[in-house]
């Protein structure tokens, strides 16, 4: 049977390439390998016909060197700590290429959120950010919607944060709802990004768009504004023509 891909294993493999051509100091590699901070946690939610259920939670902090820490919370049934760690490893690295000033960050909790009613989403959510507020913030770690989770929930989260540190805080948590602080064109950011740079790539190798075809795999967020992306570059031939 084949073996199951460990996403951590993964990233420290592509860094101990990457550090080996840069000959980085070996003081340096043990800091950028693991982790600064991590958490481990139960939820406890009460759920709708009165029973009580534990749910397992995770937060990565990775490196803050840049800035706070940066990065989503997945709500996925085999959410595991090691994806968590792996993730939260390439959000450093993204924002430093990138340039921003912030560090890699990212959560996680093990549970199908297709299982839940909106009223125990709420609570799960909530309970969340009971558990990790001490330890995240504008100026700490800024969590972020990502696999199963959206902006309905990150308005839940950031509610609660508020109510637990006193005051209205909209920036301790991004992908909200417009109306409740959040960004225009932030759900559809990651699949036109994807979109955007195909194009950019069918140019640099001189490649006609319209003789191609793309494959998506799902149709979440980010294969579902891709997927329009794609058409409407098409359709106006901006492909072709930049």
């Amino acid at each position: 049977m084949a073996s199951q891909t460990n996403a951590f294993e993964m990233a420290q493999r592509q860094f101990d390439a990457v550090a080996d051509l840069l000959k980085l100091d070996q003081s340096v590699r043990e800091m950028l390998r693991w982790p600064m901070r991590e958490y481990a946690f139960r939820i406890p939610v009460r759920m709708d016909d009165g029973s009580m259920r534990f749910f397992q939670g995770f937060r990565v902090q990775h490196n803050d060197a840049r800035g706070p820490n940066k990065g989503g919370i997945r709500f996925h049934p085999a959410e595991t700590i090691d994806t968590v760690r792996a993730l939260a490893t390439w959000m450093t690295w993204k924002c430093a290429v990138a340039d921003i000033p912030l560090g890699g960050g990212k959560g996680g909790v093990i549970v199908d959120p297709a299982t839940l009613s909106v009223t125990e989403k709420e609570r799960l959510c909530r309970g969340y950010i009971q558990v990790m507020w001490k330890n995240i913030g504008n100026r700490q770690d800024v969590p972020a919607p990502d696999v199963g989770t959206n902006a309905q929930m990150m308005g839940w989260m950031v509610d609660e944060y508020s109510k637990l540190v006193g005051q209205f805080t909209p920036g301790a948590i991004t992908g909200k709802p417009v109306g409740g602080g959040g960004s225009l064109g932030r759900r559809e950011a990651t699949g036109f990004g994807v979109i955007y740079t195909v194009r950019e790539a069918l140019k640099y190798l001189n490649i006609d768009p319209k003789s191609v075809t793309i494959s998506l795999q799902g149709f979440g967020n980010v294969s579902q504004f891709a997927s329009i992306g794609a058409i409407e570059d098409v359709q106006t031939s901006t492909l072709s023509s930049r």
